[in-house]
């Protein structure tokens, strides 16, 4: 069963603006797992457009509970390629109180823009 769903939308040019501006941003938004590829090359902006999006649309299934860190929600890379979802913190206890089970997300990038559909659900 669904519980709840988040779309987000980014826009890539203005994404980097914001990074490049404020230093401390990609510290404070994104987990080290989420700032770096495997074997440590810095992802790319796009990337990390998509990813905040994710953050984004995550809390919006979860209704965007009061608390809610950027770093409770990390998006990384299952061993095929596929983004993940891994919740710590206040979200994972707000997606345990509402019975959430299982996350789906796709994450995509193109013509300036990120964008990234995310799906909670239940088991029954």
């Amino acid at each position: 069963m669904i519980i709840g769903i988040g779309v987000d939308v980014v826009d890539i040019d203005r994404f980097q603006t914001v990074s490049m501006r404020t230093a401390a941003f990609a510290e404070r938004v994104f987990t080290d797992h989420e700032r770096f590829q495997r074997g440590g090359a810095p992802r790319s902006i796009a990337s990390m457009a998509a990813r905040f999006a994710a953050k984004e649309a995550v809390a919006k299934a979860l209704g965007v509970p009061a608390g809610l860190s950027w770093h409770e929600v990390e998006v990384s890379r299952d061993d095929g390629g596929r983004p993940r979802l891994a919740l710590s913190g206040q979200a994972a206890d707000t997606a345990a109180a509402r019975g959430i089970t299982d996350w789906h997300i796709s994450l995509t990038h193109d013509a300036g823009v990120a964008i990234a559909y995310v799906i909670a659900e239940r088991q029954p």
